[in-house]
C-alpha cells in the first residue's frame, strides 16, 4: 500500500506518485515492533492548476438555498481579521502558504467558496498527499497491540453508490504540496434530525497538525462518479456526472486539538486522535434541502463503541488512490478488527486487514449497531506503505466534542 499521509517530496508531474518520507531508526527497537511502516491514507496531485483560470468570480462561505452565494457576516469579520482581501483570495491568494499567514489554531477556519474550483479535470487529478512513518514511531508495549491482520481484499462497490452506498463521498482540499482527495462519511446532527449538513473525516485531511494550518478550498463531494466510470470514461465527463449529487463546501470544520497540537509529518505522530467533522453547504444552492436529504440518509456516530472482542466485524469503505487503484471508484473492506497501540497515554486504535491505498483516508468504518442498524464508529488513519491493513481512530469523549462543537455552531439556524 502506498503511503497515506502527504509527503514533503514535490510531485513531477500530475496524477503521479510520490516519495515516502521515513524518520531514521531509533537506536530502540519496540519489544512488539509492527513489521512495517505506517503512512497515512491520503492522496494528492501536482498543484499546477491557475486558480483564475476558469472559475466563477463568485466566492463566499454559505449557500442562500436559492442558488445564490454570499459571504455570510462572521465569515467576512474573520477574513477582515486576517487580512484577507475576497477578491484577492477568490484569484489566486489562496495559494499563498506562508507559515506566518498560514492559519491553523482551532478557530481560525475558514473557506470561501470559489465557484467552478472544483472542475471535473480538477477532481479526477486529485492525489495522494503520501507521507511514510518507519515503524519505530509505535512504541513497541506501550498499550496492547494485536498481531498483524491478514490482508483482506478491497471489493468495489456496485454501482449507482448512491444506492449502495449513500453516505460515503470525496473530500477535495488545496495544501502547499497540491490539490489533494481523501474520503467522507454523512452523519446525523443531532441539532438538525434528518437534515444533516455533517461530513466526517480524518484530521489530516482538514489540517496538518503541528507543522502546519487548515487546509484549503475543502469541499466535499457525495456519490462521486456515482456510476462507477472507467478512467477513459471520465476523461469526457461533466461536472454533473462525475458529482451528481452536487459540490459542497465546508463552511466550518473541527479536528481534535490533539492533531493540531501532535499531528506529525509522519504516521504514528496523532493518530489515535485523528478524525474531523465539517459542515458544509452546497456550491450552488440546493432548493433550501440539506445534505442528509439530497443522499438519502445519515450515519449515526457511536462514541462508545464496544470493545475489540465484541465486534463480529467492521466495514470500511473509501476510494483508494494508489496504485493499483486510480481514485475513480469506492471499494470496501470487511474484516473482525483487533487492536494497535500508538502509545500506551493514548486510546488504542481499531486494525483491520484491507488493500486500500491512499486516497481512502477519513473513510468511514461502519459495525452494526446494538438496533441492528449501522453506526460510524472510525475513519481511516493509517496503514503501512505496503498495503495489508488500515487502522482508525476509536471514538470517544474527545471525537464527541469535536462533532458537538461543529453542530452547536450551527443550531438554530
Amino acid at each position: 500500500m502506498r503511503s497515506i499521509r502527504p509527503s514533503s517530496t514535490d510531485r513531477q508531474g500530475r496524477g503521479r506518485g510520490r516519495g515516502i518520507r521515513t524518520r531514521r531508526a531509533s537506536t530502540s527497537l519496540a519489544a512488539v515492533a509492527l513489521a512495517s511502516a505506517l503512512a497515512l491514507t491520503a492522496t494528492a496531485c501536482n498543484g499546477d492548476d491557475q486558480a483564475d483560470g476558469n472559475p466563477s468570480a463568485s466566492a463566499a462561505a454559505a449557500g442562500t438555498g436559492d442558488g445564490k452565494i454570499k459571504i455570510p457576516d462572521d465569515v467576512r469579520q474573520k477574513l477582515k481579521e486576517h487580512g484577507i482581501d475576497i477578491d484577492k483570495w477568490k484569484n489566486g491568494a489562496w495559494k499563498d502558504w506562508n507559515r506566518k499567514d498560514w492559519l491553523r489554531e482551532a478557530n481560525d477556519f475558514i473557506n470561501p467558496i470559489i465557484k467552478g474550483l472544483w472542475d471535473p479535470d480538477r477532481m479526477r487529478h486529485a492525489g495522494d498527499p503520501d507521507k511514510g512513518v518507519h515503524d519505530n514511531d509505535i512504541s513497541g508495549d506501550q498499550g496492547v497491540t494485536d498481531p498483524t491482520p491478514q490482508p483482506v481484499k478491497a471489493r468495489q462497490v456496485t454501482a449507482p453508490y448512491h444506492a449502495n452506498a449513500a453516505t460515503s463521498g470525496k473530500v477535495f482540499f488545496d495544501s502547499p504540496e497540491g490539490h489533494m482527495v481523501c474520503s467522507g462519511t454523512v452523519v446525523e446532527d443531532p441539532a438538525h434530525p434528518g437534515k444533516s449538513n455533517l461530513v466526517w473525516t480524518a484530521g489530516h485531511c482538514v489540517h496538518a497538525g503541528k507543522s502546519g494550518g487548515w487546509y484549503r478550498n475543502l469541499a466535499f463531494v457525495p456519490s462521486y462518479n456515482n456510476a462507477a466510470q472507467s478512467v477513459d470514461q471520465l476523461q469526457h465527463a461533466s461536472r454533473e456526472q462525475i458529482a451528481p449529487y452536487g459540490v459542497w463546501w465546508a463552511d466550518a470544520a473541527q479536528t481534535s486539538q490533539q492533531w493540531i497540537d501532535k499531528g506529525g509529518e509522519t504516521g504514528g505522530d496523532g493518530a489515535p486522535y485523528d478524525f474531523a467533522v465539517i459542515h458544509v453547504t452546497p456550491e450552488q444552492g440546493n432548493g433550501g434541502k440539506s445534505l442528509e436529504e439530497t443522499v438519502g440518509g445519515a450515519l449515526p456516530v457511536d462514541f462508545d463503541a464496544p470493545a475489540v472482542p465484541k465486534v463480529r466485524d467492521m466495514t470500511a469503505s473509501g476510494y483508494p488512490a494508489a496504485a493499483p487503484y486510480d481514485g475513480q471508484l469506492l471499494y470496501q473492506c470487511a474484516d473482525k478488527p483487533g487492536r494497535l497501540s500508538m502509545n500506551q497515554a493514548d486510546p488504542t486504535m481499531y486494525r483491520i486487514g484491507c488493500t486500500m491505498t491512499g486516497g481512502a483516508s477519513g473513510g468511514g468504518w461502519v459495525e452494526t449497531g446494538s438496533d441492528g442498524k449501522p453506526e460510524l464508529v472510525s475513519n481511516t488513519s493509517i496503514g503501512p506503505v505496503t498495503s495489508g491493513w488500515l487502522a482508525g481512530p476509536r471514538f470517544g469523549d474527545v471525537a464527541k466534542g469535536v462533532y458537538k462543537s461543529v453542530s452547536d455552531k450551527f443550531a438554530g439556524r
